[in-house]
């Protein structure tokens, strides 16, 4: 097989690499760009398993960048949430795979180390061997399961006890979303969880909380005053427009302006049936791969 058909074959897997490790889009396509300009100009003639020799390029590339833009985060205005993207059915259908990809899932990899990100990443989406993953990160194969280890009690102890399924998931999202948009304050009180958290990122370019909110009641009153008829990013609400789709492996909404989205919005469910947590991505950097129809495939 030529060597650019062995790296096509893996590219979808090297993005879902390295977006569930960075939860940037732009920042994923550089590392599968600059895993081809390696893979292009190494010598492969002991390559006996090309995936995983990719993978590992992919993965300490991601992991590179990762130390960077941690750093960069720490000055982020307003709480940062990864980058939206279109989720295809098949990721939707596969609970296990669609929870990898969720807003409440790549906020709980960012609290991780690198190397633990890493790891769960491989190990626990992917189902890498901890030996492979060992020779990837050039650690110990002890080293790497106690990373693993670590890194999914941290997860366990942080990611939604109740898994919603789809169907509820979107009669929660559209009635929550229909309760905000038509400012209906006591509407909200009832589909909100008690102890819901809101976030908003607008990266300091759109109106947005610049702290996470939580209860109910706080969250309720800062989405009647988005809905107070002032225009949101620049666009009256006369002219906005509402799209249901696939976010993240999640039942979700996209925001549209008559240029294109200015937001997604998607729910997290708790087992009561209403709203535990609201992510909404309005910083127009972060809307690109929506805008472009961008899907993520694995």
């Amino acid at each position: 097989m030529h060597v650019n058909e062995v790296f096509e074959e893996h590219r979808n897997l090297l993005f879902a690499v390295a977006y569930r490790m960075l939860g940037a889009v732009a920042d994923a396509e550089d590392v599968v760009q600059d895993a081809w300009l390696k893979w292009s100009s190494a010598d492969r003639s002991d390559v006996a398993a090309p995936k995983s020799y990719l993978v590992r390029i992919a993965t300490n590339l991601a992991l590179d960048r990762l130390r960077s833009a941690r750093v960069q985060r720490e000055s982020y205005v307003g709480p940062w949430l990864p980058e939206p993207l279109l989720t295809t059915p098949d990721v939707a259908e596969d609970v296990e795979l669609a929870e990898s990809v969720s807003m409440a899932m790549l906020i709980v990899l960012e609290t991780l180390s690198p190397l633990e990100r890493a790891v769960f990443v491989l190990r626990e989406v992917f189902g890498f061997p901890h030996g492979e993953i060992a020779q990837a990160l050039d650690r110990s194969e002890s080293s790497v399961r106690q990373l693993g280890h670590r890194a999914r009690e941290h997860v366990q102890a942080r990611r939604p006890r109740f898994e919603a399924g789809r169907d509820e998931r979107r009669q929660i999202t559209e009635r929550f979303f229909a309760a905000a948009l038509g400012g209906d304050l006591n509407e909200l009180m009832e589909v909100l969880a008690p102890d819901v958290t809101l976030w908003t990122d607008g990266g300091g370019k759109v109106r947005a909380a610049l702290r996470t909110i939580t209860g109910a009641e706080k969250v309720a009153r800062w989405f009647v005053a988005v809905a107070d008829g002032r225009p949101y990013a620049g666009v009256a609400l006369i002219d906005i427009r509402f799209e249901p789709a696939e976010i993240n492996g999640v039942p979700g909404i996209v925001i549209k302006g008559p240029d294109g989205p200015i937001g997604t919005l998607t729910v997290d469910v708790a087992a009561d049936g209403r709203a535990q947590a609201i992510h909404l991505v309005a910083n127009p950097d972060k809307l690109r791969p929506i805008a472009e129809g961008r899907e993520l495939p694995l």
